[in-house]
């Protein structure tokens, strides 16, 4: 068979799928426990091995994405908040990445020092667009440089001092990579160069740098932060299908929603976003979980009035059992219906501030009316009866105290064989086979 392995590295599990690059097909997949304490390719060896266990194929070429060790850390520096550096925070999402620290302004010695702490693994440096203000954007460098910064500097904003400041860093030995401006123009934002060079210095920087594996071998498998293949299998869902639609993504820490919106006369018109309008966008909430954020959860949902009369209390004790203990597994149909709860409210809360607009800092917020297809992802979905799933998606898409316009018409499904991640793998060198997988397994065409 003419057959390719997709592994996701997670934070806790490593998934691995075979699939068919003639027909598109899932031909089998396995999991095993990531193994971060020792070396990463003893989980992911193990669950390659699973997967192809009984195939004859020989010398199967490798996909890899991992979110291990934390991910991507990125910082993003701008010209001013609601502009450039909101901007680069959006393109920074859609790359994959974790957004730990956003400046803005000139760089003075006190935010030098909170850039430290937040210990990024990447530096998105934004500002001003193509013809415009070069001051700060190439204050912020001289600082940079001066400071003897060694972190990675993706340097994308006015073109007209690109270069210059690319060598300034370079001269410095700050290690920096230069990107087309992610806002070139007021409301067009370009996040596609961007995302392209995080995406590079991810792999050449970072993935060998968090000591997840001794040698290069696991550093030269891996092409993409697990949330970048993520939101790539999403786009080529979205473009197969031709409409709108929208997947939330209940993990242990986080709850990602990722979303594609066809573009409309807001990319012209006078309402449109300074910032620019990301219609393939992702979100990320850190405070939204099934184990570690499980207490976030609760209280979010209290501020959102989503809690019937006297949950609150029970509910908040669950979560900190849940948050105690990252490795709990339900015991017994309490425990089940504990973590479907959990599950609807970090979905919901999680939907809630990605269409308003609050998580991606659009002021209209992301309009999902036309979304058709609603995909729910995370292993509370992915392994609970198909009833339980659909009362979650169900509770998401019956919001209607959102205070956002719900999905008129989407039909919900659940990434049961977690092909999402592998379409998005696959995308460059295999599109037809990426985009026939996605069609059969989340779409049923």
């Amino acid at each position: 068979m003419n057959v390719a392995v997709c592994a996701d590295v997670g934070s806790t599990y490593t998934k691995a799928a075979v699939v068919d690059l003639d027909g598109g097909r899932l031909v089998a997949a396995a999991a095993a426990p990531t193994t971060v304490g020792t070396d990463v390719l003893h989980g992911l060896d193990a669950a390659v091995g699973a997967a192809t266990a009984g195939l004859t194929a020989r010398d199967l070429p490798w996909y890899v994405c991992s979110s291990a060790g934390g991910g991507l850390r990125l910082a993003v520096v701008g010209y001013e908040p609601l502009v450039t550096a909101q901007a680069g925070r959006r393109v920074g999402l859609s790359a994959g990445a974790n957004v730990v620290h956003v400046a803005a302004g000139r760089l003075g010695q006190a935010d030098l020092t909170a850039l430290r702490a937040a210990r990024p693994d990447v530096v998105l440096l934004v500002g001003g667009t193509d013809g415009g203000d070069a001051d700060t954007l190439t204050h912020n460098a001289t600082r940079l440089a001066r400071a003897r910064w060694r972190v990675p500097v993706v340097l994308a904003g006015n073109a007209d001092v690109r270069d210059d400041l690319h060598a300034l860093l370079a001269a410095a030995k700050v290690p920096v990579t230069a990107a087309d401006n992610v806002l070139p123009r007021i409301g067009v934002l370009t996040p596609a160069p961007a995302r392209a060079a995080i995406r590079e210095v991810f792999l050449r920087h970072v993935i060998g740098g968090k000591k997840l594996s001794r040698g290069g071998r696991f550093a030269n498998l891996v092409r993409a932060a697990t949330p970048d293949a993520v939101l790539t299998g999403v786009e080529v869902l979205a473009d197969a299908l031709g409409g709108d639609l929208a997947v939330v993504d209940v993990g242990g820490a986080t709850t990602d929603v990722y979303s594609v919106l066809t573009p409309d006369e807001r990319d012209t018109g006078p309402g449109r976003e300074v910032a620019g309008t990301l219609w393939r966008a992702r979100t990320v909430e850190g405070d939204l979980g099934m184990r570690w954020s499980a207490p976030g959860v609760v209280r979010a949902a209290a501020e959102e009035r989503l809690l019937a009369p006297g949950e609150e209390d029970e509910l908040a004790a669950a979560a900190q059992v849940r948050a105690g203990d990252p490795g709990f597994l339900p015991g017994d149909d309490t425990d089940r219906a504990v973590d479907r709860r959990i599950a609807a409210l970090a979905a919901t809360v999680a939907l809630r501030r990605h269409a308003r607009g609050a998580a991606t800092g659009e002021r209209a917020g992301r309009d999902l009316r036309d979304v058709k297809l609603m995909v729910g992802s995370g292993g509370v979905l992915r392994h609970a009866e198909p009833a339980d799933a659909a009362a979650v998606l169900g509770a998401v898409l019956g919001d209607h105290a959102g205070g956002w316009p719900l999905p008129r018409a989407a039909r919900a499904v659940v990434d049961v064989d977690y092909v999402l991640a592998a379409g998005g793998l696959l995308a460059a060198d295999h599109p037809e086979a990426a985009a026939a997988l996605l069609r059969r397994h989340l779409a049923g065409v």
